[in-house]
């Protein structure tokens, strides 16, 4: 049998303009009607973003707004797990096109937003273009000085002449030409406004901050070394039979903790610890292995980090013990009477009256008296 071949993708290449390359990618671009998204190249050409967070950021720049876009939320629309998704969640945060800011809403609740920008670079910018007040007040200063002089050239004849007629002949006109050689001292205001001209070099490149700052460390940021498996003061050879005999039979009791010699050598040390500090293998047990993550991939290093991480501390000493038993001092506590007379609570080491009304007998004692 020949091999099948499509005719579409044959008149496809057809339709190509100009020679058809030797090597590489072949576009055959169709025109989008609907349900498209527009991607830029710095996005999809990132040099520094993984294959994944590229894909993710197309993802959720094609989501309607208000969409959940939470690791959770991803991983149930894609194929990748929630690790990887928050991986590529702190790589396009570290590059600032992912931003979570936290906000309170006016009942008082604590909510997370999450800020997709498609072109975080433009954010660098600074958003204030020239302070456009100054502009407008150039064309007011050009303006105003035309008007100025032509009143004044056109005038100045005028009050040479005019003086004599204009008052005998119309004596009601007489006040418009006051205020019309008013304008004379307006030139001499004019100049005060010309002072806003060192205003222009206003200090505007003050906003060149960046508006949109990544909070969360760039995935290539040095991590903190691991700290060490715990080791016992001194491995005898009863404590590393017993913590090999407790590693070897773990996985009969969870068998997703399968391990291989190696791993059992390794882990050795740290359950000896856990031992030598007095600890039941129950106990050990059950630190261990219970709820472990699904799927488990490496349930070697699981039982290292939680080995360690969880050790718990040295069995107090003799001294500790006896100080804990050790007969605290009494205090001496006066007891509580009931007064013969009144029937008033009171403390007193004796039996008898309480103050009220031994100063009430004492003054009838007096009076008596």
């Amino acid at each position: 049998m020949d091999t099948q071949q499509n005719t579409a993708l044959t008149h496809a290449l057809a339709e190509v303009p100009g020679p058809l390359p030797t090597s590489g990618v072949i576009h055959i671009t169709l025109p989008h009607t609907d349900r498209f998204t527009v991607v830029g190249n710095h996005l999809a050409q990132h040099p520094d973003l993984s294959c994944t967070a590229v894909g993710i950021a197309v993802r959720i720049q094609s989501l309607p707004q208000g969409a959940k876009v939470g690791i959770k939320a991803l991983a149930a629309r894609c194929k990748e797990g929630e690790k990887r998704i928050a991986a590529a969640l702190r790589e396009l945060e570290a590059h600032g096109y992912l931003r979570r800011v936290r906000d309170r809403l006016p009942s008082g609740r604590i909510i997370t937003r999450t800020v997709f920008c498609n072109r975080p670079a433009a954010l660098l910018h600074p958003r204030r273009p020239a302070e456009a007040p100054p502009q407008p007040a150039k064309p007011e200063q050009t303006l105003a000085p035309a008007p100025v002089p032509a009143p004044m050239q056109e005038l100045a004849p005028l009050p040479a002449s005019a003086p004599v007629p204009v008052p005998m002949q119309e004596p009601a006109p007489a006040p418009a030409p006051a205020p019309m050689q008013e304008p004379a001292p307006v030139p001499v205001c004019l100049p005060m406004v010309a002072p806003p001209a060192p205003e222009v070099p206003v200090a505007l490149p003050t906003p060149s901050a960046p508006l949109f700052v990544p909070r969360v460390p760039p995935p290539t940021a040095p991590k903190a070394p691991r700290r060490p498996l715990p080791q016992p003061s001194e491995l005898t050879p009863e404590l590393d039979r017993a913590a090999t005999t407790f590693l070897s039979d773990l996985h009969r009791h969870a068998p997703q903790f399968t391990l291989s010699e190696d791993d059992v050598r390794r882990l050795v040390p740290g359950v000896a610890a856990w031992l030598e500090r007095a600890a039941r293998p129950d106990a050990i047990r059950r630190a261990l292995t219970d709820d472990p993550p699904q799927p488990l991939k490496h349930p070697a290093k699981l039982l290292a980090h939680r080995l360690t991480e969880l050790l718990p501390p040295a069995p107090p000493g003799v001294d500790a013990l006896a100080a804990l038993d050790r007969p605290r001092p009494r205090f001496t506590v006066t007891p509580f009477q009931t007064c013969d007379d009144c029937d008033r609570a009171f403390r007193s080491p004796t039996p008898g009256h309480c103050r009220d009304c031994r100063e009430t007998r004492a003054a009838y004692a007096q009076a008596a008296a």
